[in-house]
């Protein structure tokens, strides 16, 4: 038996900003302070089977994301990633985006970001 989607029954006071196609919410286990997540109210599985409205949508509510976490958490900067598929390390297959804020001294060398998550390839800046 499959379980629901967790994106699909998210109580309402989980959600932060919401428009009508999609919806913003924290992450259940942020791996930083205010780390989020957008996601369209249709249940999709891919960025890439989303209406270009739903893109949209997403977009703005990511603005308003950053724009909020910004205030209330001061990060020095943000990772903003989509985990597209199995393989890519999607665990709800529900499309989402997360906005992850980035603090000074939260990981000692942040060069190569998301580039980590295939470490033998991260850090092509020692390859030369």
């Amino acid at each position: 038996m499959t379980k629901p989607c967790r994106f699909c029954h998210l109580p309402a006071e989980e959600v932060i900003f919401s428009n009508e196609l999609a919806f913003a919410f924290g992450d259940s286990c942020p791996v930083s302070p205010g780390h989020a997540l957008v996601s369209p109210r249709r249940h999709v599985g891919s960025w890439f089977e989303l209406t270009g409205e739903e893109r949209l949508a997403m977009l703005a509510l990511l603005d308003r994301l950053h724009a909020g976490i910004v205030e209330s958490h001061h990060p020095a900067a943000f990772n903003v990633g989509i985990n597209d598929g199995k393989a890519a390390g999607q665990t709800v297959p529900h499309v989402h985006i997360h906005l992850i804020p980035r603090y000074e001294g939260d990981k000692a060398d942040p060069r190569g970001g998301v580039r980590w998550i295939l470490p033998d390839k991260a850090a092509y800046w020692e390859k030369s």
